[in-house]
């Protein structure tokens, strides 16, 4: 049975077919007419003129966020996508560019302009501003003093999700300790605060928690484990032996509470098993971050695309609802000035953005895509319509040499040799900066946010960057908005779907740390 289709979506996909008409060979001469840019106006005025805002509480939340992706990245993504369907790439549509509600958020934290992952995961996560390098507290705790954790913690909305009994889930490419999922469900002084390793003796000695065992302890994902309410899924990223993949788990932190579930370690796994079986699972396939999708192996590891929809099929099973963070590393590519990297992450975003798409319903699925920060990443030189968005611009610099459309304010790409500027090389080119890092750094600017479904209205203008939990939460009735106008309603039409007897799924955790006490 096919989903239910909110107004204006037909007008919709006949845009969207126009405009992959205007990518073949046809759609070039088109162009050349007014005729053609007057009926796609014509047609987006229609689309814009049929929009009504669904005022009705959302069942379930799909937070996706893309890390890194500032609004130049989903520009050459939008590019790339196209491109690599074989088009020109510039009229290209990502899945998450069709949502019809927009807006910006600003994303400093308390005390820095340019912010970090960890501040503004606690934004748009726990709906308040911090300071950087901060998880789960608020602006009142200072970056590595333990002792001003305890009385500024602030809850996520993973954590109301699941008090308010919802099924809760993080998917991600990195570890599930790292900042943007860790911000879901720890409340620490440091980002940093890996394992017990990885802290100060005198943080120890005042009682703060590692973050994997606050992933283990914490309220938000531990309470259904200890009451045997609710199951719980982890994944995890680990290669070898069984042996060792054994031994791996006995010492883990995390692993530790998992005896007697089961796990799965690749791509085989994982796709058997079954949506209406699961208990406790745990998937081992890195040891630390995933592979970029350029570098993975298809055959034994699962893609975002894949993790994203096993969480989806399991968590729809709550009659009550779910909460699903989804996070894409598109940082790490930029960090390390190789683009192509980077705009494929975003690429694989935008992907699971759809399939979460066919798999869920806009009339009781609020899903909203954003970023927590930009990157110093641009693209121009006049390079013309259908060039490579890694291509070369069309003319030589000064220097009487090449440079690619794409390039960095800083990082590692800044070469001089010979008293000069190496010429660029294609195709695993580092991109050149102009600032010598070790790695590239966040930009400041703001970045976009896009919404569809429940309440997605919402999110319009430019906002601060910690409204966006504020918005989620009060679209779906969580608190400090649990009593507002219509959440009653909304809740006996949640608890009259088909009730199941099965235990509510607690966690799923789709994310790529196998030792929980690594760094």
């Amino acid at each position: 049975m096919g989903r239910p289709l909110y107004p204006g979506t037909c007008l919709l996909l006949c845009l969207l077919a126009e405009l992959a008409a205007a990518a073949s060979g046809d759609g070039t001469y088109a162009e050349k007419t007014s005729g053609y840019w007057n009926k796609g106006a014509r047609r987006r005025l229609e689309l814009a003129l049929a929009l009504q805002p669904a005022a009705q509480r959302a069942k379930n939340i799909i937070l996706f966020m893309g890390d890194g992706m500032g609004l130049p990245t989903v520009s050459a993504a939008r590019i790339y996508k196209g491109q690599l369907a074989g088009g020109s790439g510039e009229e290209s549509v990502l899945a998450m560019e069709t949502f019809p509600h927009v807006a910006l958020a600003k994303t400093y934290t308390i005390d820095r302009q340019v912010p970090d992952s960890a501040g503004t995961g606690t934004a748009y996560l726990c709906g308040v501003k911090t300071n950087a390098k901060t998880l789960g507290l608020s602006g009142a705790a200072v970056y590595g003093k333990c002792r001003t954790t305890f009385g500024n913690e602030v809850d996520s909305i993973l954590h109301r999700a699941r008090l308010a009994g919802k099924s809760v889930g993080i998917v991600t490419t990195t570890r599930v300790q790292h900042a943007s999922p860790g911000a879901a469900y720890a409340h620490s002084a440091s980002r940093s605060w890996y394992a017990d390793a990885d802290m100060p003796k005198e943080a120890l000695r005042d009682g703060c928690k590692d973050i994997a065992y606050q992933l283990v302890h914490n309220t938000d994902i531990n309470v259904s484990w200890e009451v045997g309410m609710g199951w719980g899924v982890h994944w995890g990223h680990w290669e070898g032996p069984s042996s060792e993949r054994h031994g791996a788990c006995a010492i883990g932190t995390l692993c530790s509470r998992w005896q007697g579930a089961r796990y799965v370690w690749d791509k085989k796994g994982l796709d058997a098993v079954k949506d209406d079986s699961v208990s406790h699972l745990m998937g081992l396939f890195e040891p630390k971050d995933m592979k970029y999708e350029l570098n993975r192996n298809a055959s034994t590891d699962p893609s975002i695309v894949e993790m994203t929809e096993k969480a989806i099929r399991i968590l729809r099973r709550n009659p009550n609802g779910f909460f699903l963070f989804v996070e894409d590393e598109i940082d790490h590519g930029h960090h390390s000035g190789r683009a192509k990297q980077a705009l494929m992450e975003a690429v694989m975003l935008d992907r699971a953005v759809a399939r979460a798409g066919e798999l869920t319903s806009p009339s009781d699925t609020l899903t909203v895509v954003t970023a927590d920060h930009s990157h110093v990443f641009t693209f121009g030189g006049n390079t013309l319509r259908g060039t490579s968005i890694f291509g070369l611009a069309p003319k030589k610099a000064k220097d009487k040499r090449a440079y690619t459309s794409i390039l960095y304010g800083n990082g590692p790409g800044y070469s001089i040799r010979s008293g000069g500027r190496p010429a660029a090389s294609l195709p695993d080119y580092q991109q050149q900066a102009a600032v010598p890092l070790e790695t590239e750094t966040h930009s400041g600017e703001d970045v976009v946010v896009l919404a569809q479904g429940p309440m997605a209205h919402l999110f319009h203008g430019v906002q601060e960057q910690h409204y966006i939990a504020h918005a989620m939460a009060y679209a779906t009735c969580l608190e400090p908005y649990a009593t507002e106008p219509g959440c009653r309603s909304a809740r006996r039409a949640s608890h009259g779907t088909q009730y199941s007897p099965q235990p509510l799924l607690a966690l799923l955790a789709l994310c790529v740390a196998a030792h929980m006490v690594g760094g």
